[in-house]
């Protein structure tokens, strides 16, 4: 049986797989890559995954381009989204 997985969860996941992809700033993904990644775990289809990527952007984790279409990591807050993930992973 699949364990619900919080909102903090996915928002570690969705920056560990931009940190490791090296997409910050100017380098960016798509965003319907990153829902597809996690939809498959996810329940909800996609619209949840869409939901907290909107709370990263509104807290300054992530930046968007082309009209809202790709995001990338916030070079500005390296720091916090390094602590972040290593904090939400280390405890999971």
């Amino acid at each position: 049986m699949i364990s619900e997985i919080t909102d903090e969860e996915i928002k570690a996941d969705i920056m560990n797989r931009l940190l490791r992809k090296g997409c910050w700033g100017a380098k960016y993904l798509p965003l319907d890559s990153v829902v597809n990644w996690l939809a498959k775990k996810i329940k909800r289809n996609g619209k949840r995954v869409r939901k907290i990527i909107k709370e990263l952007v509104n807290d300054g984790y992530l930046l968007l381009h082309k009209g809202g279409q790709t995001a990338s990591l916030n070079p500005t807050m390296s720091r916090e989204i390094i602590e972040y993930i290593e904090r939400v992973i280390e405890r999971h």
